[in-house]
């Protein structure tokens, strides 16, 4: 078996796997869509506490995950000499052991695979995680050796929260327990037992010690706790022959019969989609959001690798992360498993969910409802025997004032106050609690969703033979259009982001875009088209959309600085790759025909991004100026959802014109 070269779409040569400054800002991410995770850099050197082999949740010690296997370390031993694959970072900028310079090539199609040659070894490493439990997989095949070789595996264990680090202790239990092909080993109590088992016969020598200082240095440049120590138990030492495979795999359940993970890989690698595209690089991203605590229940989780199930992320998030990539299905899972929160919302009762505890912030059931849109007009019967009568309930609710935050005003709009929660996309708390957007009052996406939802209310009233809720909705629409024109339309030509009391906020941003791309017009194209203007020539950016003008007071383009300064800049100048779908949807709505040359090369740059940062997804926030570097998360749900839902439009209309 020799090696050859490989041609896919995401793939990195030796000399930027040499260079740290290049391969430690990228990252991947593999996850199992049942919470736990694998996530490292390209050459495998944790910069984050949250990275590790495996990451599981631990639904005993709470919502969080869990770092079992932080590494696990390779060594070659050809002729009596150890060359060591690992690389961890210690202080002062010292790497140890260098194991990335035998990087040849790394590689992500369908699995990560990354190619080492040491002297005449030629070895091939592929990652793999089971989609149907805590596992994950990782298969070492020896593509060429001219004289025997013996492979040593050293697991580093940490055993802890993700946003947590450990320190060597005299708690930790240090025992194992001999099982098929591996051992088992739980340091702390509470967790589940870690099992590292391989494909064959394999000999682990007891050896245990503390590695003390490992730094983590994204954590250390955000300002955060970033050094700990962890625990190696000793090392599995086995023999490979040229053309040979052998697969080890982690987990927090026991293979009873590892004889069968060189089959269980291959399956595997069945079930998966090639990265061999953008579109395909998001769908696949957008997979590893799906959540499954328990049987019935789907969630999709905001981010990786610290994220959690928020209700607003995931109700903007909806269309693109199912009905985007065919997963009809799977829209329907989400809706159904949040409907009982819902309800219970709408009964002021507590909300006993798990999860979704904040489904009554502001604007929750407005996204929820501009999501069954989008659902009904594809799936209109099915969306008239499950959720019509939601619709109509979660108007019902808001337009009696019983929302917790959503006040009904006399002229038909909606106003929020911005000390309740965090009423709005823009609203992001700190540590001291004070928010770096402080909208309050009526906001603009708020109250065109209000007019959208009064509008889709009573085409259901229509449809269903109401008479009487279909006059109601009607008076009430227009009243809601005509307060919504005198209230946010300015003489320069846009909308206010917010008005509370004689107070108007002239702040240009994005949130208005929402108001021209909703499905029931308030606007006309004329004035559509002026705001649109005003956003192409203020707001837009090769990777999205600023959330701030340059123009606008406060304006703060640069992801840097304290928590405090990068919370801000997210909202007040940052850029949102998401934004884009809305920005071509009212694109297409003005230009039509004549838009179709900025929609056939709007994405090109946002493409860019699949070979930065997460490999193959898309951060959360891009600084507002060149050169609109991704920052945050490394891995956003509603950027995923909505950069799909922007490449289908954009196929639509390339197709139709």
């Amino acid at each position: 078996m020799s090696y050859q070269k490989t041609n896919t779409y995401l793939k990195f040569d030796k000399s930027r796997m040499l260079n740290l400054e290049y391969s430690l800002n990228r990252e991947i991410l593999r996850t199992n869509r049942r919470g736990a995770y694998h996530c490292t850099t390209l050459v495998e050197c944790n910069t984050r506490k949250q990275h590790g082999i495996l990451v599981v949740p631990v639904p005993k010690l709470g919502n969080s995950n869990h770092v079992l296997l932080s590494s696990f370390d390779e060594t070659v031993i050809q002729h009596g000499a150890d060359f060591n694959l690992g690389i961890h970072k210690y202080d002062g900028n010292n790497f140890s052991p260098m194991g990335h310079k035998y990087i040849r090539e790394f590689s992500c199609d369908v699995m990560p695979r990354t190619i080492y040659r040491v002297g005449g070894v030629i070895l091939s490493k592929e990652k793999m995680f089971s989609l149907k439990d805590n596992t994950i997989y990782i298969r070492y095949t020896l593509l060429d050796a001219h004289s025997p070789t013996t492979m040593k595996f050293r697991p580093f264990l940490a055993f802890r929260e993700i946003n947590q680090l450990t320190a060597e202790n005299t708690v930790a239990e240090h025992g194992y327990k001999e099982v098929e092909n591996g051992i088992s080993m739980c340091m702390y109590s509470g967790y589940p037992d870690l099992f590292m088992q391989f494909s064959k016969k394999v000999n682990f020598v007891f050896e245990p010690n503390w590695y003390k200082g490992i730094e983590y240095q994204k954590d250390m440049e955000d300002g955060m706790p970033y050094k700990e120590d962890l625990y190696v138990p000793g090392y599995f030492e086995l023999p490979i022959a040229k053309g040979e495979s052998i697969i080890f795999s982690a987990s927090d359940v026991l293979s009873e019969n590892t004889i069968d993970l060189p089959a269980l890989f291959e399956e595997g690698i069945k079930e998966r989609t090639p990265r061999s595209s953008f579109y395909n690089c998001l769908k696949n991203s957008g997979h590893q959001f799906y959540y499954r605590p328990s049987k019935g229940e789907l969630y999709l989780l905001n981010s990786y690798p610290w994220g959690e199930v928020r209700a607003r992320d995931q109700f903007m998030s909806l269309n693109g992360l199912t009905l985007q990539i065919d997963k009809e299905g799977a829209f329907e899972e989400v809706v159904d498993t949040a409907v009982p929160a819902v309800e219970q919302l709408m009964d002021a009762k507590p909300i006993t969910r798990r999860f979704l505890k904040d489904i009554g912030e502001a604007d929750v059931l407005l996204w929820l409802v501009r999501a069954l849109k989008k659902y009904s007009v594809s799936h209109n019967e099915r969306f008239y025997a499950k959720y019509a009568s939601l619709v109509s309930k979660i108007v019902e609710f808001i337009q009696e004032g019983k929302h917790p935050n959503l006040k009904p005003l006399a002229n038909g709009l909606l106003s929020v106050d911005s000390r309740v929660d965090y009423p709005s996309w823009m609203h992001q708390p700190s540590a001291d609690n004070i928010y770096k957007v402080p909208r309050t009052g009526c906001l603009v996406e708020v109250n065109a969703f209000w007019y959208n939802a009064l509008m889709f209310n009573q085409e259901i009233a229509k449809t269903t033979n109401n008479f009487e809720l279909e006059k109601e909705m009607s008076s009430l629409a227009n009243s809601t259009k005509e307060s919504f024109l005198e209230t946010f339309l300015n003489d320069g030509g846009y909308l206010y982001d917010y008005v509370v009391g004689n107070y108007v906020d002239w702040s240009v941003r994005p949130n208005m875009l929402l108001a021209i791309a909703v499905d029931y017009p308030l606007l006309d194209r004329r004035q559509s088209k002026s705001i649109l203007d005003i956003v192409t020539k203020e707001l837009l950016t090769p990777k999205g959309i600023r959330s701030l003008s340059p123009k606008s007071i406060g304006f703060s383009p640069r992801y840097e600085g304290s928590q405090y300064d990068k919370i801000y800049s997210s909202y007040n100048g940052g850029v949102w790759p998401w934004l884009l779908s809305p920005y071509m949807q009212a694109y297409v709505k003005v230009f039509q025909r004549s838009g179709y040359s900025l929609l056939d090369r709007l994405l090109i740059d946002v493409e860019d991004e699949m070979a930065n940062d997460c490999v193959g997804s898309l951060s959360a926030v891009y600084d507002g100026s060149i050169p609109y570097l991704g920052h945050g998360a490394i891995s956003h749900a509603t950027n995923v959802g909505e950069v799909i839902s922007a490449l289908n439009m954009q196929k639509a209309f390339v197709d139709e014109y």
